[in-house]
């Protein structure tokens, strides 16, 4: 795969694993599903664990390309900010959008 695959599918793994959280009520994807629906609390902590799965997904990919660029704690900072930022939608369709009924 080339580099810019690599890219590619690290972004688009990162935008379909921000929204997970927020259109199942299954707990971690795959356990029992929820009545009533999962907390916001829960969604939260399963979208900082698929920020930790796309992270480790991106840096087999850069250690398979080569060797891994040391990162400071403002790469963290703006990768979870990008991460959030791609949960936008999922959280607008759960919350905002979403007819209960």
């Amino acid at each position: 795969m080339s580099q810019s695959g690599a890219v590619w599918l690290v972004i688009l793994l990162a935008c379909v694993a921000a929204n997970l959280p927020f259109v199942n009520d299954r707990l971690l994807f795959v356990g029992p599903q929820r009545r009533p629906s999962k907390r916001l609390l829960e969604r939260f902590a399963e979208l900082v664990l698929m920020y930790f799965v796309v992270g480790a997904v991106g840096l087999l990919l850069e250690k398979r390309a080569g060797q891994i660029a040391p990162q400071q704690w403002e790469f963290y900072a703006v990768t979870g900010t990008l991460f959030i930022t791609l949960a936008f939608p999922g959280f607008v369709y759960r919350y905002l959008l979403r007819r209960r009924g």
